[in-house]
């Protein structure tokens, strides 16, 4: 499995390449902000405890993204990697 992670400015691109990368090869791509809603969302106990910090004006502890994204990592081994 291999995984991408782009870095840049707003505007300089990430999200066209992620979805060129994503139609080409296959892969997946991995949002904190977008797990991090849907775990809220789905009242998962890790959706949960970000909500709390969050709701605290608290960033949420790395232990808890960690969590998270493992999690999809887990459930997407079918996937040709991932895009960070």
């Amino acid at each position: 499995m291999k995984n991408i992670v782009l870095f840049g400015p707003p505007g300089a691109g990430k999200g066209t390449q992620s979805e060129k990368i994503i139609e080409k090869y296959g892969f997946l791509h991995l949002s904190t902000g977008d797990l991090l809603r849907a775990e809220i969302a789905n009242n998962t106990k890790l959706g949960l405890d970000a909500k709390t910090f969050m709701d605290a004006g608290k960033l949420v502890p790395d232990e808890v993204l960690i969590g998270m994204v493992a999690n999809k990592i887990e459930n997407n081994l079918e996937v040709a990697g991932f895009i960070f």
